[in-house]
């Protein structure tokens, strides 16, 4: 049975997962529906497309979060970054329709005004609708390239750690059974890295994510282990400074240590034979960890400090030197903000870089998602 709504009822439907709901974009589109008067009575849903993937296939959803509307008819679907603004700039097309269609007119204007007819409205209408679509695809395009540019990047990580432990194997420097474990944990990093390749294709690859409780200062101590032979080799001091009290974090290990050894690894790259590099932990304030990575490098120039996080992005005075500073760094971002983090970097000309970083402090999120 079909249920009949009133003319005057808006009902959407948003689509995203939990921790795309923290976003400020989403949080003021839901303030904006519950406190503000459209015009029409607003009837909010919100699922979750983990919990319910065939949401996807139903309303052919090709990115997420999308906030679709349902009624009145005819349905409209609004996603990426600019949710709130494109549904703002509809309400008055709805409410001007909802008015006439409450009286009983027609759209139809008079034949001696020379005005559009109503089948031309309605085409202007499914243009607009495809034109948004079009956009929709476009964006999905975008994020498929950074997908595949950013399993390439992390691909790199696992395939030196393993080249390097062949080269120790053959120097004498590792035993069989260290040389066999690193090649095990690098095989499966790379299998982990084929399935989010291949489930990119029916969710975001934001939606990859797997926070838990996790404790920093491990996954700092093995980013650094893995490095080693390139720090040791070169005599690049690394200095660390981690409370014994820092606070666990909610964050994917995986991903929190994508970040760290990809920041690491080029403060080493960047730092010359012989110089320092450290890595700081604060408890900064209660709801937030700040994580440091800082070299004697050459320095990042002020009107670039905000580029490097964008992808593809070399810095031009650095591009001969080393291969960094491209997808890695928009890698990092990625994964930082998907935490509800921010990531920046404080450098100045010669005289080294800093970047900086926010996770979540731990705080029983998995017990808040239950109840």
């Amino acid at each position: 049975m079909v249920e009949v709504t009133e003319r005057n009822e808006l009902q959407l439907l948003l689509v995203a997962a939990r921790h795309q709901l923290s976003r400020d974009d989403l949080r003021s589109l839901v303030q904006f529906l519950e406190d503000e008067d459209c015009g029409f009575k607003v009837t909010l849903q919100v699922s979750d497309p983990i919990e319910q993937p065939e949401l996807l296939e139903l309303h052919r959803l090709i990115a997420i979060p999308a906030l679709i509307k349902l009624s009145p008819a005819p349905k409209q679907i609004f996603a990426g970054s600019s949710i709130f603004q494109q549904l703002r700039s509809w309400i008055p097309r709805w409410q001007q329709e909802n008015v006439v269609s409450g009286l009983g007119l027609s759209l139809r204007p008079s034949s001696f005004d020379g005005g559009r007819s109503q089948r031309e409205l309605l085409l202007e209408d499914e243009l607009l609708v495809l034109r948004q679509e079009n956009e929709t695809l476009i964006k999905r395009v975008d994020s498929a390239e950074r997908l595949l540019r950013m399993v390439a990047h992390e691909l790199r990580t696992p395939l030196t750690a393993a080249a390097l432990a062949v080269q120790s194997h053959k120097l004498g420097q590792i035993d069989i059974e260290r040389f066999q474990d690193v090649i095990q944990r690098r095989l499966e990093e790379i299998e982990l890295l084929s399935q989010d390749l291949l489930e990119v294709g029916s969710t975001e690859w934001e939606s990859l994510f797997n926070p838990q409780c996790l404790d920093l200062t491990n996954v700092a101590a093995e980013a650094i282990l893995e490095l080693e032979k390139l720090w040791l080799k070169r005599g690049i001091g690394v200095n660390t400074d981690i409370p014994s009290d820092l606070p666990k974090v909610f964050a994917d290990q995986r991903r929190m240590r994508q970040v760290l050894l990809n920041l690491i690894e080029n403060a080493l790259k960047f730092t010359e034979t012989g110089g320092k590099i450290s890595i700081t932990m604060l408890h900064k304030t209660t709801q937030w960890v700040e994580i440091s990575v800082c070299d004697s490098g050459p320095g990042i120039p002020e009107d670039e400090q905000q580029r490097i996080f964008l992808d593809r992005v070399r810095l031009p005075q650095t591009s001969g030197k080393a291969m960094g500073f491209g997808v890695g760094l928009s890698v990092c971002r990625r994964i930082v903000e998907v935490h509800g983090g921010r990531i920046w970097v404080v450098s100045e000309p010669n005289k080294g870089a800093c970047f900086y970083f926010t996770v979540p402090v731990w705080q029983g999120q998995d017990k808040e998602e239950e109840q």
